[in-house]
């Protein structure tokens, strides 16, 4: 029997604005909490955080030195305020061996095995044609997909992919960079709304646009184009391969959120709409 390890790194999944089902895949509920890997050695339980900050949650320890298993990690996640459920979404090791290199598949047979009692809740798989969709509906923070006979990686990784919920709003197209390498068209649009009678530059939106689109927004734009840009307010406004447009084409437009500074955070394009 190997030693229980004092540290393993958690997986980590990567964000993507790309929507998506398939075979592949499977998908589980992104919980908005504080990332928690248990440890059980015995009667011993050890809970860290993803920066492997100890945590003190007596009746979660207490559950998990319950499992009838001698020694085990888990990962998942609990609310904020810790009152909450521990929804445990993964297992790494168990009874005196690494099972992180075994497919997702066969890791999830494993944590269906143990009898998880509350606080203690094991995180079940979504069967929808539109998981994100399902997400938005239900209020959480998002989904993940999870590729199918994937090892548990100890970093960040593509097998892991995470949809947050968007927000989608309506934004006014103010000019647009130059494309670079192999794109055509345009590199970005610069887009911004309307506030107190002001034109709030919002961010630059790359993603989400074929060629077809690209191309055919590079001819509308360049009918528009002005010499100075339009917008009142400029904090973060490209000035290099940058050109102006009257602001009159409106494109609807998902985003994460607003940063601090009133950008867009992960934007990307759903829509072009008729002229303002």
């Amino acid at each position: 029997m190997t030693q229980l390890p004092d540290w393993l790194e958690p997986m980590a999944a990567t964000l993507t604005q790309d929507r998506f089902t398939g075979p592949d895949w499977v998908f589980e509920r992104k919980f908005d909490g504080i990332r928690l890997i248990a440890y059980k050695n015995g009667s011993e339980v050890r809970l860290f955080s993803r920066n492997r900050l100890p945590q003190n949650i007596p009746r979660m320890a207490d559950a998990i030195a319950g499992l009838p298993v001698q020694d085990a990690i888990l990962d998942g996640e609990i609310t904020w305020d810790r009152n909450g459920a521990y929804h445990v979404f993964d297992v790494l090791w168990l009874d005196g061996r690494s099972v992180t290199k075994l497919p997702l598949e066969e890791r999830h047979a494993l944590l269906s095995a143990l009898p998880l009692r509350a606080p203690l809740r094991r995180v079940e798989t979504i069967e929808d044609d539109a998981p994100w969709d399902l997400a938005a509906r239900e209020g959480w923070e998002g989904v993940i997909a999870k590729r199918r006979g994937s090892p548990y990686e100890h970093r960040r990784s593509k097998h892991w992919l995470k949809m947050k919920c968007e927000l989608v709003h309506d934004f006014t197209v103010g000019g647009f960079t130059d494309p670079q390498g192999s794109r055509a068209g345009l590199g970005a649009l610069l887009v911004g709304h309307y506030k107190d009678g002001e034109f709030l530059f919002a961010g630059k939106v790359g993603t989400g646009l074929d060629t077809k689109m690209l191309l055919n927004l590079r001819a509308r734009l360049d009918a528009r184009e002005i010499a100075t840009p339009p917008f009142t307010r400029t904090k973060g406004l490209p000035r290099l391969r940058a050109h102006w447009v009257q602001p009159e084409i409106v494109v609807q437009v998902a985003f994460i959120e607003w940063t601090a500074h009133g950008k867009l955070r992960h934007p990307r394009l759903i829509s072009v709409r008729a002229s303002a």
